[in-house]
């Protein structure tokens, strides 16, 4: 669990890094909801 834990605070950082450099908030929420319905849908995967 404290892999996951650490893993997931990784990307968050490297998503935090990368919205800095975004030019726009409409940007950030469409990249955030993109990412968010793409981790859900291979999370809930049955593969």
């Amino acid at each position: 669990m404290k892999k996951l834990i650490g893993f997931v605070l990784i990307w968050i950082s490297v998503g935090m890094i990368f919205m800095m450099f975004l030019p726009s908030l409409f940007w950030g929420i469409l990249f955030s909801a993109l990412l968010f319905f793409v981790g859900y849908r291979l999370f809930s995967c049955d593969c």
